[in-house]
């Protein structure tokens, strides 16, 4: 394990409790808890027919889960087993809560994701949302979806957008290059000693990554954000605060061959 990313694990340990009430308090009317999933074939990730796969009865692994909203959303769609896997303890700890709050089946496990702590061929399908831009080593963590994965096995992965990552949330400027060196640091507030990093890749890297682990990219997603301006052109554009004309967020569908 690096040294950032050992920093990173220390971080999310203290800056849990914090964060997970910010997304807490993103509630539908009836103060439920959000749980998106990629696999809702009307959410976030869905891009035509064929994605997402659909995962009742499948066995299906959370890659940097987090608060465990995504294992617990793929569990109330239907899959049979669901795992999450998350470096910090105390992320785990709102999974777990979470798990109990909706009464689902799940499982979760503090672990790397460049060295997840399951079997090879256990899974039918896995994702990771936000989770492989904080991590320093990509190919080691992609290498790992693929090692966990059945032959035919789909993979999600998805990173904040890069492009919308150039810009300063606070100045609305560009603040670096598209092809800089990839480590950034983030405050996270003036509150805590050291700052997050993460790792901004291109779009062709993140390709480039799954396909060198062995995965065959099937669809790229660029979800539009609620209240974004993605679609706004002349003076709304003009006007609109930049970050909010780019998606938030950039996904990618894969699979392995089924051989």
């Amino acid at each position: 394990m690096t040294d950032d990313h050992r920093e990173n694990r220390r971080l999310w340990n203290e800056w849990s409790d914090a964060f997970q009430a910010l997304w807490n308090a993103d509630t539908d009317e009836s103060g439920v808890p959000p749980a998106p999933t990629p696999f809702d074939p009307d959410g976030h990730a869905a891009t035509g027919s064929a994605f997402p796969p659909p995962v009742a009865g499948a066995a299906v692994v959370e890659l940097g889960c987090g608060g465990g909203q995504g294992s617990v959303g793929t569990a109330l769609a239907g899959a049979d087993r669901v795992v999450g896997v998350d470096i910090a303890e105390a992320q785990l700890r709102h999974a777990r809560r979470l798990r109990d709050y909706y009464g689902v089946d799940a499982r979760f496990l503090q672990g790397d994701v460049t060295d997840v702590p399951l079997a090879d061929d256990a899974f039918d399908a896995a994702f990771s949302e936000a989770a492989f831009q904080l991590v320093a080593d990509l190919d080691a963590a992609v290498r790992e979806a693929r090692r966990v994965l059945r032959p035919g096995g789909a993979f999600y992965l998805s990173v904040m957008h890069p492009f919308r990552e150039l810009i300063d949330p606070e100045t609305g400027t560009i603040g670096r290059g598209y092809h800089a060196p990839p480590r950034r640091e983030i405050e996270i507030d003036e509150s805590y000693d050291a700052d997050l990093v993460a790792f901004d890749r291109s779009v062709s890297e993140l390709h480039r990554a799954l396909a060198d682990a062995g995965f065959d990219v099937e669809r790229v997603v660029e979800p539009e954000p609620d209240g974004g301006e993605t679609t706004s052109e002349g003076d709304a554009a003009a006007t609109a605060e930049p970050r909010a004309l780019l998606p938030d967020t950039l996904g990618f569908w894969a699979r392995l061959d089924a051989r």
